[in-house]
C-alpha cells in the first residue's frame, strides 16, 4: 500500500511542550556580549526589548517548555498543520525518492511566523505591554505579528525593508486588515532612518536598518517592547512545533529521513523543522544528514564569518556569535525578501559550526525552475524563500535517480507565494537575474564588525 498524500494529526494529538535544542548539544552556544563591555550579556540587557518570560527562554538550557493554553487555543486555528508527500512531484522528476513537505501555509498570515508571533505577544500581554514594534522583509513575520497583536488586544508598529514595501504593497495591506501600522524603512519616522535617506532617499533598506528602528521605538517608552521574528533562541524554540509534528506524522506512516533541508535565512523555519530531528540524531534514533539551504545572493554561512556581531545595522543590540556578512551589509533585492539578512541565528551557526549540519547556497533562478516544478505537480505556489530548499530537494530526489537510491526526503514548505506574484511574473517573463555576492561586498561589510577574541 503506498503512503497517503497527506498524513493529519488530530487536535488531540499536537504537541504541548516547544523543544530547546541547547539542552543536547555537546557544547553550550556561546553566550550574547553586552554592546558596550563586550561581558556575557545578563537578563537586564534585554528588559528593554522583550519581557521576563522570552527573555528566560532565550538563556535556558531546560529540554523541554510547556506551551501555554492560551497559545494552544490560538494555534487551534490552524495546527497540527498537514504533512504531505509528494507523489506527483516524485513522477514529474521521475526519482526512486520519497519527498515529505510539512506545509505551514496553512495559518491565517499563510506562513510558519505565527507559531512564534502567537506566543510572543501572548507573553508580552501578560506584562502589561500595550504595543509591539517589529521589522519585517518580505512581509510574512509583519503580517504574523500583526494577526497574532489581534488576538490579545496589542498595537503593532512595523518597519518593512523598503524595497519589499514598494514590490509588495499586498502584505502592507494584510498587514493593516489585522491592525498593523507600516512605515518603509528605512523612514522618516525615526532618527536613523532620516539619515539613511538624507544619504539615498530611494534605499531599498535591509533587515538590519529595520530592526535598528523598530528597536529605537521600542526602548523609548516602557509600555512598548520589540519582538523578532527569527534568529534569536526563543523564536527557534517556538518553532520547534512544526518538527514535533513531522516526527509524529512521519511515525505513522513508518518513515525517517535520510535528508532534511530546509529554506535558512535568519534560522527559525530551518530550526524549527530540524532541531526536533537532530535531537533523534543526537540519541543515535536516526541518522540524517541535515542541510541548511540559502541564497547565493546573501549567504551567510557558506561566505560569512563565525564573529560576535550586532543583530541589527546601528548598533543597538547585543552582541551575536553567529556568521555574519557585516551588520552594514545590504543584500541584494532578491525576491526571497524574507532570507535577506545579514547574520544567521546563532544556534544554527554554532550547530553548523560542530559539523552538525551541512550548508549550500542556490541562486534564484534555479529556486524558482524548482519553484515550477512543484507548483505544476503539487498545485500550491510556494513563497521565495521555501524555493530554495525545493531546488534543494530535487537537487537531492534527481541524484537519487542517477544512483537508484530510495532516500526518504524531507523539507518544509514554510508558506504560500500568492502575494509574491511579481516575483513568478518577473521569472515567467525571462527577466530575473541570479545576484552571486562578490568576495569584496563582504569584505566591505566585515570592516565594520566589532572585533572580540572569542
Amino acid at each position: 500500500m503506498s503512503t497517503p498524500t497527506k498524513i493529519y494529526l488530530d487536535e488531540s494529538e499536537m504537541p504541548t511542550r516547544w523543544y530547546n535544542v541547547v539542552a543536547d548539544l555537546p557544547e553550550p552556544p556561546p553566550p550574547p556580549l553586552h554592546p558596550g563591555t563586550h561581558q556575557p550579556a545578563t537578563g537586564d540587557d534585554f528588559a528593554a526589548l522583550f519581557p521576563k518570560a522570552l527573555i528566560e527562554q532565550e538563556m535556558s538550557a531546560e529540554r523541554y517548555i510547556d506551551i501555554p493554553g492560551d497559545v494552544l487555543d490560538v494555534y487551534r486555528l490552524w495546527r497540527p498543520s498537514p504533512l504531505f508527500r509528494a507523489h506527483r512531484l516524485e513522477k514529474l522528476l521521475d526519482t526512486p525518492a520519497r519527498i515529505y513537505y510539512k506545509y505551514e501555509g496553512v495559518s491565517p498570515a499563510g506562513s510558519h511566523k505565527p507559531n512564534t508571533a502567537v506566543p510572543q505577544v501572548w507573553y508580552n500581554a501578560q506584562e502589561g505591554i500595550r504595543k509591539l514594534t517589529t521589522e519585517t522583509g518580505a512581509g510574512q513575520w509583519g503580517s504574523a505579528l500583526a494577526f497574532a497583536c489581534a488576538q490579545f488586544g496589542l498595537e503593532c508598529e512595523i518597519w518593512q525593508v523598503a524595497a519589499s514595501y514598494r514590490a509588495k504593497p499586498y502584505r502592507r495591506t494584510m498587514m493593516e486588515i489585522w491592525g498593523g501600522q507600516v512605515h518603509p524603512s528605512p523612514s522618516d519616522v525615526t532618527d536613523y532612518g532620516k539619515q539613511l535617506l538624507a544619504q539615498d532617499p530611494d534605499h531599498p533598506g535591509s533587515l538590519g536598518i529595520a530592526i535598528s528602528e523598530a528597536v529605537a521605538e521600542a526602548v523609548e517608552d516602557p509600555t512598548i517592547r520589540y519582538a523578532l521574528g527569527s534568529v534569536l533562541n526563543h523564536v527557534l524554540l517556538h518553532q520547534t512545533i512544526i518538527g514535533e509534528e513531522a516526527l509524529l506524522q512521519l511515525a505513522k506512516v513508518d518513515e525517517t529521513p535520510d535528508v532534511l533541508v530546509g529554506c535558512t535565512g535568519g534560522g527559525s523555519n530551518f530550526g524549527g523543522l530540524a532541531f526536533p530531528f537532530l535531537r533523534e540524531k543526537l540519541a543515535g534514533k536516526m541518522n540524517p544528514t541535515i542541510r541548511c539551504v540559502e541564497p547565493a545572493a546573501c549567504p551567510t554561512l557558506t561566505k560569512g564569518e563565525y564573529r560576535y556581531d550586532f543583530g541589527d545595522t546601528a548598533g543597538l543590540t547585543p552582541l551575536m556569535k553567529m556568521h555574519t556578512l557585516g551588520a552594514s551589509f545590504i543584500p541584494e533585492p532578491i525576491h526571497a525578501g524574507g532570507l535577506r539578512y545579514h547574520g544567521m541565528a546563532p544556534l544554527v551557526s554554532h550547530i553548523y559550526e560542530l559539523g552538525l549540519v551541512e550548508a549550500i547556497s542556490i541562486p534564484q533562478i534555479e529556486c524558482f525552475e524548482g519553484a515550477l516544478q512543484f507548483a505544476r505537480a503539487e498545485g500550491i505556489v510556494p513563497a521565495p524563500e521555501p524555493t530554495h530548499a525545493i531546488a534543494a530537494a530535487v537537487r537531492e530526489a534527481m541524484a537519487c535517480k542517477e544512483s537508484g537510491e530510495e532516500k526518504v526526503i524531507l523539507t518544509a514548505l514554510c508558506g504560500h507565494g500568492h502575494l509574491d506574484l511579481a516575483a513568478y511574473e518577473t521569472f515567467l517573463s525571462g527577466q530575473m537575474v541570479d545576484l552571486d555576492l562578490p568576495d569584496s561586498a563582504i569584505q566591505e561589510a566585515m570592516q565594520n564588525v566589532p572585533q572580540i577574541e572569542g
